[in-house]
C-alpha cells in the first residue's frame, strides 16, 4: 500500500497540470466577458473625450497595463446570446491553438482604435460603431465558451 505522501505526489504530478489548465481556461472566459462584452453600453463622463477613450482606460486598469492596445473590440449583445455560438465549434483554428467559429449572425459592436503618435501613457482612441460577424475562439469543441475574438466578417 503506497504512503500517503506517495499518493499525494501522483495527483499533484497527474492531476496539478489538468487544474492549472482549468484555471487558466475559466480566467479568459472571465477576461472575454468582463474585456469584450459591454451590454447595455456604457456611457462614460464627458471628461474621457468618448466612448471607446472611456472604455479603454477601464480595460486598461483591469489588464493592470500602462501598454495601450492598438484595436479593441466591444460587442453590445448579451453574454448569452454571444456565448451560444461557442456551443458546437467544428473548425480548429491552428493558428490559435484553439477551436473557433464564426457567428451566424452580425451583433453591434464598437471597434476602439488607438490613434496614431502618441507618448506610452497618453492612450487616445477613435470609435467605430458596426455591425458584423465575429470569428470567436472558443474554450474547447463541444459546451464551449468564447474566450477570443480574432476577427471580423
Amino acid at each position: 500500500m503506497a504512503s500517503p505522501v506517495a499518493q499525494l505526489l501522483f495527483l499533484q504530478l497527474v492531476l496539478g497540470p489538468a487544474l492549472v489548465e482549468n484555471i487558466k481556461l475559466q480566467l479568459a472566459i472571465k477576461n472575454f466577458r468582463t474585456l469584450h462584452i459591454n451590454y447595455p453600453k456604457a456611457d462614460f463622463a464627458e471628461g474621457f473625450q468618448g466612448y471607446c477613450n472611456g472604455m479603454m482606460s477601464y480595460i486598461r486598469g483591469r489588464q493592470q497595463s500602462w501598454y495601450c492596445p492598438k484595436i479593441h473590440y466591444v460587442l453590445h449583445a448579451p453574454w448569452t446570446t454571444i456565448k451560444k455560438f461557442c456551443k458546437y465549434s467544428e473548425s480548429f483554428c491552428e493558428n490559435y491553438n484553439q477551436y473557433c467559429t464564426l457567428t451566424q449572425d452580425s451583433f453591434p459592436l464598437t471597434i476602439c482604435s488607438l490613434k496614431s503618435q502618441q507618448p506610452p501613457t497618453s492612450c487616445r482612441y477613435t470609435s467605430t460603431l458596426t455591425n458584423q460577424r465575429l470569428y470567436l475562439l472558443c474554450s474547447q469543441k463541444y459546451d464551449a465558451e468564447p474566450i477570443g475574438i480574432i476577427g471580423l466578417f
